[in-house]
């Protein structure tokens, strides 16, 4: 039995080795341009700029195929970055600036179709058939897809209510 043990741990070890070794050496390097646009998006992961995320995002604005407004999380402030990192000029006053959102379902209008459970991408949303569904708002990312879907108009998107952990200073209007 002390030589079966002995001789795992020597294999797992010496694969070990041969992967570390195989990752520096076989390592693909990316384009640092994407890297940096992707340090400039917020990270949410929400796809409602029609990519799956970030990452994807990022891919598209460096080979140009994406406009710099494709993100509404980020809104004017990372409009006005990717324009400065990607060299284009952009309008700014056509850009909306939201406040944070997240989806709320409206209990008097739900019907427990279960459409709003399976269309949205983060798992938010919690239900049955034929129960009233909920939202978790750690999780729910507001992509919108799930007002997208609802039969009876019972999900909606709201501004994220003021608790101590999401309070935010709202900037002031500039002169």
């Amino acid at each position: 039995m002390f030589i079966a043990i002995f001789s795992l741990t020597v294999l797992g070890g010496l694969l070990g080795l041969f992967l570390g070794y195989a990752a520096r050496k076989l390592e693909v390097e990316g384009n640092p341009l994407v890297e940096e646009i992707q340090a400039i998006l917020p990270g949410s992961q929400c796809g409602q700029c029609g990519f799956p995320g970030c990452a994807g995002a990022a891919q598209a604005l460096a080979e140009g195929a994406a406009p710099v407004t494709l993100c509404p999380p980020g809104g004017r402030e990372v409009v006005a970055q990717l324009a400065a990192k990607l060299g284009v000029e952009v309008n700014l006053t056509e850009v909306k600036d939201t406040v944070p959102q997240i989806a709320e379902v409206q209990e008097d209008l739900c019907i427990g179709c279960t459409k709003c459970y399976k269309a949205c991408p983060t798992d938010a949303i919690l239900g049955a058939a034929k129960q009233i569904h909920a939202v978790f708002r750690e999780a729910c990312t507001a992509c919108g897809k799930c007002v997208d879907v609802c039969p009876t108009e019972a999900t909606r998107l709201i501004p994220v209510p003021v608790t101590l952990q999401s309070w935010y200073w709202t900037r002031p209007e500039g002169a």
